[in-house]
Formats: structure tokens, sequence, C-alpha cells
């Protein structure tokens, strides 16, 4: 052997075959040697004696047997001459002159890779911090945020637990009652963009029973798998949110068939509860064209809300039972004036207002949202991350110019908008109608620096006061601009 021959000794003592330098060294094997006489392979059984013929035995074997040998009687001699021996058939090496070297070698099975569990419990923040993270985007609605926060987080420690107790914890899918324009869906979509799972928000009212004009139930998975990036695990852990879910109620008085009511919600009661699902890949709608893939719902979160209009008639009809003549009988128009009235319901009210016993029994978690009032309004206007009037402020700001609200006039833009009766959504359209002559005349004066809401301006009583750049502090360049 040359100087620039070298050998390699594993970290098993094997010794690997000579490599020239200057020669692309082989890759590694991917056969493993296996015994000839109990035919296991390396791994199993230990490090091979290989003997000539390119013939392998485990040190058990050929310590069994050297010691039947001892047994019977033969010499060292006679061991050392164990391939002439013809009763010795098993390792008769005169038979085996022939065989070929990767006749006894199987191929190695590759490890399997650890996958990281798609939901680690150490990085599921806890209830409170949830909440605190929720308070930054959403005002007001603690209740209905606390609910969630434990919900979400005892839902995630259920998908990352495991069932070797014989301890199967339920899901906690939950049905939010609230008037609209409340924040129902603003609460889900911070909900899901704070824990970085895919969200899908569906409308219930395009849901049609199977065979029917309209989306089969199955396509609010397939929405999901869209926003999943068509990942299918990582998709079996999110967020399904069903909006508008009392218009899927039972209908009253009809003697034809109710596939857009009853039906689907006997065809949910699968999706709810966990079950197999094929889906289609990369579309809305099944089709020979389109690829399908098994969906299992069983660690989705399903999160249902809607208004339910004329729910409160039926709260106030079950208050009002005990209602009788007497000094101590309760008024008829007790509750006319409750704004929270959806605070006092019950399960059996939703059962009466049209939905079916067994999609409530998948919805365990029953909660609603407070009407808004003027105060919470007002802090919606200016308190969260991105508040309206923030967004305002920044717009303005592109063109350099200082955008200021009067305190009084943030309360005349929330009774404005109470009176509209669409809950926040209602703000946007109020500011959007004041600020539309400003967001006009603004930019064809370059030296205006401040702009100054007031609740005049609001009212439509006089006009936004304005100061010059470099002028900030001087009365007298205080001018209204024109109102259009």
């Amino acid at each position: 052997m040359s100087e620039n021959d070298y050998r390699e000794v594993t970290e098993e003592g094997k010794e690997k075959p000579a490599v020239v330098e200057g020669q692309e060294q082989e890759p590694e094997n991917e056969y493993e040697d296996f015994c000839y006489i109990c035919r296991r392979p390396e791994r199993i059984a230990g490090k091979m004696i290989k003997i000539p013929n390119n013939i392998c035995i485990c040190q058990d074997c050929m310590q069994k047997t050297f010691d039947s040998m001892n047994g019977a009687g033969f010499s060292m001699n006679d061991i050392q001459n164990l391939g002439k021996m013809p009763n010795i058939s098993m390792i008769n090496l005169s038979d085996l002159q022939g065989f070929a070297p990767n006749t006894q070698k199987l191929k190695k099975k590759k490890a399997k890779e650890k996958k990281e569990p798609a939901i680690d419990i150490t990085k599921i923040p806890a209830p409170h911090c949830i909440k605190a993270s929720l308070d930054e985007y959403v005002v007001g609605q603690e209740h209905a945020k606390k609910v969630m926060s434990v919900a979400v987080y005892n839902h995630y420690k259920r998908v990352a637990s495991d069932a070797k107790d014989d301890v199967e914890i339920e899901k906690s899918n939950m049905l939010m009652i609230g008037p609209t324009g409340c924040g129902k869906t603003y609460l889900v979509k911070t909900l899901a963009r704070l824990l970085d799972v895919p969200l899908a928000i569906t409308d219930a009212t395009s849901l049609t029973e199977a065979g029917y004009i309209g989306d089969d139930i199955e396509s609010v998975v397939s929405k999901l798998l869209a926003a999943a990036d068509n990942d299918v695990e990582r998709a079996e852990h999110g967020i399904i949110f069903i909006d508008e879910i009392d218009k899927i109620a039972k209908k009253r008085n009809t003697n034809q068939r109710d596939v857009s009511g009853e039906s689907v919600q006997q065809g949910m009661l699968k999706l709810l509860e966990g079950a197999e699902v094929e889906v289609p890949v990369g579309a809305s709608s099944k089709n020979a064209m389109v690829p399908m893939t098994m969906v299992n719902t069983r660690n989705i979160l399903f999160i249902c809300g809607g208004a339910f209009p004329d729910l409160e008639e039926i709260i106030k009809e079950r208050l009002n039972k005990e209602a009788s003549i007497g000094f101590k009988a309760r008024l008829k128009d007790e509750y006319d004036k409750d704004e929270n009235l959806l605070a006092k319901v019950e399960v059996e009210d939703v059962r009466r207002f049209g939905m079916i016993p067994e999609f409530l029994g998948r919805l365990p978690i029953l909660f609603t949202l407070e009407a808004l009032t003027e105060d919470t309004l007002v802090r919606i206007l200016r308190e969260p991350k991105n508040a309206i009037l923030k967004q305002y402020q920044k717009l303005l700001a592109m063109d350099e110019v200082k955008l200021e609200f009067e305190e009084d006039a943030l309360f005349a833009i929330a009774s404005k908008a109470k009176e509209k009766k669409v809950g926040a959504r209602a703000l946007r359209a109020v500011i959007e109608e004041f600020m539309l002559d400003i967001m006009y005349e603004i930019p064809k004066d370059d030296n205006i620096g401040t702009v100054t809401i007031t609740r005049e301006y609001i009212e439509k009583k006089g006009g936004p006061v304005i100061a010059m750049r470099g002028c900030a502090g001087s009365a007298g360049n205080v001018e209204a601009l024109p109102v259009l």
C-alpha cells in the first residue's frame, strides 16, 4: 500500500476500504450486512464477523457454533478447518464458492424524520395573555374576550394532549350572539392573527343541502384549506368562523323542504363533531378535473356567530311569563328598553328561534356580546392600535398636516353613529361624511399645518379650525374651511 493510500476506521471499529488520494470517495453504502445463520440485520444483531467468501455471521451465532462444537468433542484444529467439515452444512464454505457479495445484504431503513408537532403547548399563550393582546385591538366586550381566550387555550391544549390515560377532551366549539356591528367578526380575525393559525370566514347564507343550488357544507373546509396554502396538516389545526349562523334556522310554517335551514344544520353535525371530509384542492366546488383530499375536522375549532334578530322577543316572552295582576307583578314593558337583553339568553331561547338541539349540543360554549354605548364608541374611535382616527391622522400626515379632534367632537360622532343602529360600522360612515371636504380642500394649500375637528363642524353648524404653518399659537391666523 502506497503512502498516498489511507484507511478510515468508523466509530464501531469497522475498517473502511482504502481510498487513494485524488479519487472521489464512494457515497455511503445504503445496504447493511445480515447474519447468514439467524438472518438478523447488523443494526439488531450487532457487529458482524466476516469469514471467507463474504459471509457474515453475528457474534451470538458464532459463539453458539463454537459451543456446540466443543460439546461434540471437536478439537481446535477441527474448528479451524470448519469449511472442510461436511457435517456442518449451515456454514459449509465449499458450497458457497459462488456466493455473490450483495446477496447477503439488506437495504438500510431510513430513519424517520422527527417532525415538529403542529401545535407546541409551550408556545400557546395563557388566557390572560390572549385577552391582553385582544385588548390592544378590541375595545369593550370584556366577557366575550375572556370566554374566547379560555376556550381557544383549552382547545389547543386538547390538540397538543394525548389520550394515553383514556381521558379525551371534548371540543370547545363556540356560538356567539350579538347585535350587528358589535365586533363578532373582528374578534375572530384578531384572535386568528395573534395565534398565527389559518382562519376561514364564511357566510352560512350561501349554504344549502347537497344537490341544490348553492355551496355544499364541505365548502367551509375548502376555504380553510386554501387559507392554509393547501397544507392539510396545518388546516386541521385552524379556525373556521361561520357568520350569519342565524340564517340557517328552521323555517316556520312551511310545507316545502327546508334545504337551506334545518337540512344545513343536520349536515354540519359531522363537521362540528369531527369527521373525515373529502374536499377539492384549489377550488371551491367538486368536479372531475379537481384533485380531492381528505381533511379531518376533529381538531378544527368552529366558531359560529349571528345577530339573531327577533331573539329578544323570545327572551321577553320567557321573562314575562310571571307577569300578572297585583303589586308584585312584573311589567310587560320592563325589558323593552334593555339594550343588553341578549345577555339573558338561554339555550332554550335559541332552540325556539329555530336551531335544532343536535346542532346546539355541538356548540357547548354560548356567550353574548354587549351592545355598544356612546362611551364605548368613543373609545373605539381612538384607543385600538388601528383606530379610525389614527388612520385618518396617518392619511393627512402624508400631506404634512396634523389632524386633531376635540373631545366634544368625538361624542358628537358617537351620537350620530348610535342613531344609525349598525354598531361600530357606522363610525366610518359618519367620519367619511365630514372628512370628505377636508380631504378635498387641504391638498390645495401647502401652508395648512393643523386641522382641528369641532363639534360644530360635526353638527354642520360651523367649520373645522385650521392653523397655518408656524402660526399654530396665533388666534389671528385661525380660519374655517368652507362647508360645501
